[in-house]
């Protein structure tokens, strides 16, 4: 199966590493909310979350994230569980965007120790995602990626069309 039909996100990802893409999320993700500034809580466009709901939306997929790469390596031919990003999001509105920034950013170095301790081996064990079939554990960091990348663009496009 196709790399794309496997992890959306794909696309979002350039050729360069993936460990140093997802190592420098966290500081293109604090420079975009210092240029935002008290944009942070408005809407990116009607019926969108704002900056401060995508960092939340952030900070609760790298646990996600997180959870799907200890399965991965505790189990054989781990399952990754779904989640629902809208139920999860349903208190995002009364979340603190610094807040949500510290959480992701210590989520993120964690789990930048696991990944930086994994051999090709194990990035290469099978897991299972319901909705997208078998993939190697790689692909969750191309995943992790991409899903930044998606997420810093559309930051990006809120400050240019300021």
């Amino acid at each position: 199966m196709a790399t794309s039909a496997l992890n959306p996100y794909a696309a979002f990802v350039g050729g360069g590493n993936l460990l140093d893409s997802i190592a420098g999320t966290t500081a293109k993700l604090t420079d975009l909310l210092a240029q935002l500034g008290d944009r942070v809580g408005q809407p990116i466009a009607p019926g969108k979350w704002s900056p401060a709901q995508i960092l939340c939306h952030l900070a609760d997929a790298e646990i996600a994230f997180a959870f799907r790469l200890r399965q991965g390596m505790a189990e054989d031919h781990h399952v990754i569980q779904p989640f629902d990003q809208d139920g999860w999001s349903c208190w995002y509105a009364t979340a603190d965007s610094a807040t949500a920034l510290a959480a992701f950013t210590a989520l993120r170095n964690w789990n930048l120790c696991l990944l930086k301790s994994l051999t090709p081996e194990q990035m290469a064990k099978p897991v299972t995602h319901p909705e997208r079939g078998t993939m190697k554990l790689a692909t969750i960091l191309e995943t992790m990626a991409g899903h930044d990348q998606n997420h810093i663009r559309q930051l990006e496009a809120m400050l240019k069309a300021a």
